[in-house]
């Protein structure tokens, strides 16, 4: 177990302790960190997706679903566990599905239609390509 964890050691040893500097230090390198993993793990994703013949998009979406829904389902399953009753648990399941729909399609598309409003050309989203992006999300 200490061979599996080893690496994840070593990257987190060189995150500062949150008393200096009031914090943000270690805040600006775990983001730095953060991204840093993103990137590779988007790489891996794109070798993976490359290996089996799945396109780029395919693959993002598919890791970014089960990124964004795994957490959201393992704490419904604490929750449901540890309370008298599944509120809590069915709460966290239609927060989470709402704020992954909202965010996952409102957010990208407020940014690309503000970035082509500023170029003075409308934003046009293929019918097909909004169909598949509902129906995956």
């Amino acid at each position: 177990m200490h061979g599996l964890a080893f690496p994840w050691k070593f990257m987190f040893c060189f995150v500062p302790p949150p008393g200096i500097l009031g914090g943000w230090l270690c805040f600006f390198v775990a983001l730095a960190l953060i991204g840093l993993l993103t990137a590779i793990v988007g790489d891996f994703a794109s070798i993976f997706g490359c290996m089996v013949g799945l396109k780029d998009a395919i693959t993002a979406i598919t890791l970014v679903a089960l990124g964004t829904s795994l957490p959201d389902t393992f704490a419904s399953k604490i929750a449901a566990e540890n309370d008298d009753s599944a509120d809590n648990a069915v709460g966290n399941v239609t927060g989470s599905n709402s704020v992954n729909v909202f965010l996952g399609l409102g957010l990208p598309w407020l940014i690309a239609s503000i970035y082509w409003a500023s170029k003075g050309q409308s934003f046009v989203v293929p019918a097909a390509d909004l169909g598949f992006r509902l129906v995956h999300c």
